[in-house]
């Protein structure tokens, strides 16, 4: 076997965003909270227990991981490579990808419009 460490991703090694069960309000580490004079950097178990969702005062406890949010998908070696898309996160590949899909069918449909 190898005696190399597992390589993350950049989106293994970004911090985890959480969002809210109750409203989908999303804290993102890097952002911080302004309602509440969260500083930016912030990681989500560094708030204090009493912290509440400031849109609905959900507990802490229920907010869920939901990985990172702004984060390349890729490894960090991979990120020249290709036509820029290797930068994207994963919520603007699903953006970019769907959009597309989308589009294809709006062209699609348009095709009825002509005599």
């Amino acid at each position: 076997m190898s005696d190399r460490p597992v390589e993350k991703t950049l989106a293994e090694k970004a911090a985890a965003s959480y969002e809210c069960p109750s409203c989908g309000y999303i804290y993102n580490p890097a952002k911080g909270e302004s309602r509440t004079n969260t500083p930016a950097g912030t990681a989500f178990e560094d708030l204090p227990l009493i912290w509440n969702c400031p849109v609905c005062s959900v507990d802490r406890v229920q907010f869920r991981n939901i990985g990172a949010a702004d984060a390349p998908s890729g490894f960090e070696e991979n990120l020249k490579y290709g036509f820029g898309v290797n930068n994207l996160s994963s919520n603007q590949k699903n953006l970019l990808i769907f959009g597309a899909i989308g589009l294809a069918i709006l062209f699609f449909l348009s095709l009825y419009g002509l005599d």
